[in-house]
């Protein structure tokens, strides 16, 4: 039972965290010098990479979901709004 609890408060500091970004601005944050920060076709690691994004790079963040545990937030290039996916929310800080 105290399990669960903790993992139910968990989930929900991790979907408040997500939303709590503020306006959509997002930025990719803790992927590392020498990696990139995966945004996928879907919300999960089964989908497929669509490109690779370091750290720095400018999101407008749409809706987030839980898959499997892990938070994943549908976003889009700020600077090419065309280009879309989805990202773990673990990798987003506060955007401009």
């Amino acid at each position: 039972m105290r399990i669960r609890l903790l993992l139910s408060a968990l989930a929900l500091s991790s979907i408040a965290s997500c939303s709590a970004m503020g306006s959509n601005h997002a930025v990719v944050k803790g992927a590392g010098p020498d990696d990139l920060l995966k945004l996928r076709a879907g919300p999960g690691l089964g989908f497929n990479i669509i490109m690779g994004l370091p750290d720095g790079t400018r999101l407008t963040k749409q809706k987030c979901v839980t898959e499997s545990g892990q938070l994943w937030c549908r976003v889009s290039l700020a600077d090419n709004p065309g280009v879309s996916g989805y990202v773990s929310a673990d990798y987003l800080g506060m955007g401009m």
